[in-house]
């Protein structure tokens, strides 16, 4: 089948493309033109048409008129399918940036999302795009490194199913690539006779959730696993571990690389659009350049509620920013936590609370405390965006929660400001902790999806704006809009699960090169 295109007359100027791209917006009036290292020069010609055939290779011909002298060498040209694993436009810079899917976002998701493509499919031509210079510069890199097991979420939910499928991947992948874990397991104390049965219902909900091995001990059998830990019941999770997930991150992506895939740090996306003439999407950054993709799959963590309104999806799941301030134990009381010292949750409140967090470097984490980031991705106090602070303020989710949770916000708030509030909480569990034994520690922040009710989304949500296959931005783009919390245990079912909806619902995807 033939393409026709008609050329309308532009400034002069030299450009290098491949024929897909001259399908865009084919070269008029131009001095240089250079395909495939043969080069035709003209100088102010004006094209009434030009026919090409959809081969492998083929000779272009031209009807010119008001034609200077020129030198016209044959031009053999690859005319490229979209749809094709060879998909490679090469700009003037020499740069591979067409892909079948683009994935948008480098922390655990989005790394996870890329790899599991192309030990999916792998023919498909898989680019991944990121904003800072690096993967896991946000949540990936500043979080816990818990390895959850799965015992705090709804039965039957994905998020429950995923924890502990991810529990055991992740135990295999850090074995099978030699990334240091430790299986220092968790104890889930009751320190009130008050939690005792907020505590056996939790238990239960680990059971039905297939979370491995725990059980029931009493305030005896805590100091045989935590000798200097007080409670009066306790659920022992012994497969609970600890990871750096930035690491994790990082292998991902070098596994996604030695696959196959493409990776353009530094690219911060500012818009998506339709390239009209060959039905992709174009994806631009702030400093416009540009990549083009049959398919894009979005995981933008705290970025996520902005890259979902850019397609036209609707405004809800909000992200809203959590910063997490976590205390640091001194190095001399370190030898005091063997393993992971959790609360037992307050369904009442929306975050967990105090809990103790041993690190791969030795070093431990006390809390952390939980108070709105006043900017996407604040850090600090200092950190501020009054536009963003606005914007989150006036929606009515957020005005929801915050006026059912004042006191706890208050409270969190306090304990940012002096963080010696945390004591009395910490020294419930670990009494030998004192005022001079603990410091300012790092700080991350959660990207925390919330529904216009004021509720929180509890599970995965996968977004696309229109089934109209017709509109091309807003049917060939996913968001995932939602990845609670615990994301990184459970980053490569995550991963999985995107892929299959993706094939799913564009089976083409399956087919590639075929």
């Amino acid at each position: 089948m033939g393409i026709k295109m008609k050329v309308r007359k532009s400034s002069s100027k030299t450009v290098s493309k491949t024929v897909a791209c001259l399908a865009a917006d084919m070269l008029q009036q131009s001095k240089s033109y250079t395909v495939s290292k043969h080069t035709t020069f003209l100088q102010h010609c004006d094209y009434k048409k030009i026919k090409c055939a959809c081969e492998e290779t083929t000779v272009i011909s031209y009807t010119l008129t008001k034609m200077k002298p020129v030198q016209i060498n044959t031009m053999k040209m690859r005319i490229v399918n979209l749809f094709t694993s060879s998909n490679i436009r090469f700009y003037s810079n020499g740069q591979k940036n067409i892909y079948n899917v683009l994935v948008v976002g480098g922390g655990i998701v989005g790394f996870a999302t890329a790899r599991a493509l192309l030990l999916r499919n792998k023919h498909l031509r898989v680019g991944l795009v990121e904003k800072e210079n690096r993967p896991s510069v946000h949540q990936s890199g500043h979080n816990s490194g818990v390895i959850h097991a799965g015992i705090y979420y709804k039965p039957g939910s994905m998020r429950a199913k995923m924890c502990v499928e991810g529990l055991y991947k992740t135990y295999e992948y850090c074995a099978k690539n030699n990334i240091p874990y430790k299986k220092c397991g968790k104890l889930i104390v009751a320190t009130e006779e008050s939690q005792i049965k907020s505590l056996n219902d939790l238990y239960e909900r680990g059971l039905e959730n297939g979370t491995p091995d725990i059980k029931l001990i009493n305030g005896n059998d805590i100091k045989t696993i935590e000798p200097y830990c007080n409670g009066v019941r306790a659920i022992h999770s012994p497969h609970t571990g600890i990871v750096d997930w930035a690491v994790v991150t990082k292998q991902y992506a070098i596994d996604f690389a030695s696959l196959g895939g493409q990776i353009i740090y530094n690219f911060k996306v500012k818009s998506f659009d339709e390239c009209k003439h060959n039905k992709a999407l174009k994806i631009i950054s702030e400093k416009n350049n540009v990549v083009l993709a049959d398919y894009v799959i979005t995981c933008g963590g705290l970025q996520s509620d902005k890259l979902s309104l850019m397609t036209g999806c609707k405004a809800d799941p909000y992200i809203l920013p959590i910063r997490g301030e976590y205390l640091l134990l001194g190095k001399e009381k370190a030898h005091l936590i063997k393993g992971n010292i959790y609360p037992v949750p307050d369904s009442s409140l929306p975050f967990l609370g105090v809990h103790f967090t041993p690190r791969m470097d030795g070093s431990v984490f006390l809390g952390p405390n939980a108070v709105l980031a006043l900017k996407q991705e604040g850090y600090s106090w200092s950190d501020v965006s009054i536009s963003n602070t606005i914007r989150l303020l006036k929606l009515d989710g957020v005005q929801k929660l915050m006026a059912k949770h004042m006191k706890f916000g208050i409270n969190e708030t306090i304990k940012s400001v002096f963080p010696a509030k945390q004591l009395k909480e910490i020294q419930n569990y670990i009494p030998d902790i004192k005022k001079n034994d603990i410091k300012n520690g790092p700080t991350g922040v959660r990207a925390q999806p919330l529904w216009a009710d004021g509720t929180m989304a509890e599970d995965l949500v996968l977004d696309i704006a229109s089934n109209d296959p017709s509109d091309l931005v807003k049917h060939r783009i996913m968001h995932c809009r939602s990845a609670p919390s615990p994301s990184a245990t459970s980053s490569l079912p995550i991963g999985e699960v995107i892929v299959d909806k993706m094939f799913e619902k564009y089976p083409n995807l399956n087919h590639i090169p075929n």
